[in-house]
């Protein structure tokens, strides 16, 4: 587990269990709603949720070896969470030097508060435990906050791929981040 008191508040990062998977689904169909829902056909957008965020694919990614989902608690109370995939659970790339932040996302009511920037850190660390050279992602085009937070810390886009949600085919850019020559950040205390 990760904490840190940032603030007056604690933050912590815990590996999220299978036991979780309920509240883990839940917490992420939340969030991608309130990021995308408005943006999205209904039809297509309720397609995905139902495939993506049920509780029985959660608990067959949280059974893999090569995904992992963190939970983020900001005094003791759920506020986010992210995802990552080595190997073949990499939605693209599938290098075994490389390591996938696939999702990173915080509650709205927890959003400003450095949380994202916390979880990027934290999904680092994690890479360079695991000897991983390089943290990719997508994101969409369109999220333009998005974006500029992943290269206001260091990404770079690289490509492009698309991501469908239900039929509406979108595209996300791809993003990297070079682990080999960044020193290393603080270390979060846990």
């Amino acid at each position: 587990m990760f904490a840190r008191i940032f603030m007056g508040m604690e933050r912590s990062l815990i590996k999220c269990k299978l036991h979780q998977s309920s509240e883990l689904a839940q917490l992420a169909e939340k969030t991608f709603r309130e990021a995308f829902e408005a943006l999205n056909d209904p039809e297509d957008f309720q397609y995905y949720i139902t495939q993506a965020f049920n509780e029985d694919q959660i608990r067959k990614v949280l059974s893999s070896e090569e995904s992992e989902f963190h939970l983020l608690y900001q005094d003791n109370l759920l506020a986010g969470y992210y995802k990552t995939n080595v190997l073949q659970a990499q939605t693209e790339i599938k290098d075994s030097e490389g390591m996938e932040l696939e999702r990173i996302y915080v509650l709205s009511e927890y959003q400003g508060m450095g949380h994202g920037r916390f979880m990027l850190q934290a999904a680092k660390e994690q890479a360079r435990s695991q000897a991983k050279t390089y943290l990719w992602l997508g994101v969409w085009k369109e999220n333009t906050d998005a974006v500029r937070f992943y290269q206001e810390n260091g990404f770079q886009i690289f490509g492009e791929h698309p991501y469908y949600i239900g039929k509406d085919r979108q595209m996300d850019w791809l993003m990297r981040l070079d682990l080999v020559n960044l020193p290393p950040n603080r270390k979060i205390r846990g």
